[in-house]
């Protein structure tokens, strides 16, 4: 386990012209913790995720990463220490098949790029490494088909899948049970809540039953900033979240 937490944001902003999309945010995540960082449309959680994972530098303020400073390195920097995430809108080759996809995940992180040398017994690794990802998202009978033809439920497995073929030790999943059915989003609550402790899960999430049942700790966001932090009881019983966010079912409960 690290000591202190092995992720550090002090009053990180981001600014895109005369808008303030994230601003002055202090975050503290540790060593596999569960956090859903929450808030309505527009709060500024898939801005925050960027900046955390080096897709977009901040405006201002610091990020640390297993007590290194990150906030000017790129994305694939943070990949190498252990970062992993997903996208609200899923970003696949349609052409390759659901191993291939997964395969050139694990590559990437091995070396980021294919090898001009076969070697049998590296690839077997990496191939297996992939099918068991699969597994571990209940997409292992799909594994011959091409990414193009899965419904927009399986392409959330497979993404999860490649997240998770990379071996990360921070798991961040943005708004993964978009547009799943029921059943779908049932598989996704008992893949989350088995994952491994020594995987920290970061999850945006707009589905409460899902956001609330996984997290031990939640993060709230309005208009760019954390307005309030707290287990998930805390958070269903917070009359400012109830007002901004959550409605009555859940405060009630």
């Amino acid at each position: 386990m690290h000591a202190g937490p092995i992720l550090r944001l002090r009053g990180i902003g981001r600014r895109f012209g005369g808008l303030l999309a994230v601003s002055d945010v202090d975050l503290d995540v540790s060593d596999g913790e569960r956090r859903a960082v929450l808030g309505p449309n527009g709060a500024g959680k898939t801005t925050l995720f960027n900046l955390i994972c080096g897709d977009m530098p901040p405006s201002s303020g610091t990020i640390e990463l297993y007590g290194e400073d990150v906030t000017t390195r790129p994305a694939r920097a943070r990949v190498k220490l252990g970062l992993a995430r997903t996208y609200q809108q899923s970003k696949h080759l349609l052409g390759l098949t659901v191993e291939e996809a997964i395969y050139l995940s694990v590559v990437g992180v091995e070396g980021g790029r294919l090898r001009p040398v076969y070697l049998p017994r590296r690839d077997r690794e990496m191939r297996e490494r992939a099918r068991e990802a699969a597994r571990r998202v209940a997409i292992d009978d799909k594994l011959g088909q091409r990414v193009g033809d899965l419904s927009h439920g399986e392409h959330r497995q497979v993404a999860i899948a490649m997240a998770l073929a990379a071996q990360p030790r921070i798991l961040m999943l943005d708004e993964p049970a978009s547009g799943l059915s029921r059943g779908e989003r049932g598989l996704l609550t008992d893949l989350l809540l088995a994952l491994d402790t020594s995987i920290t899960l970061i999850l945006i999430e707009h589905d409460m039953d899902i956001a609330l049942r996984v997290a031990t700790n939640v993060t709230m966001m309005h208009d760019g900033r954390v307005i309030v932090e707290g287990a998930p009881d805390e958070i269903r019983a917070n009359e400012m979240v109830h007002d901004l966010y959550l409605g009555r079912g859940h405060r009630d409960e």
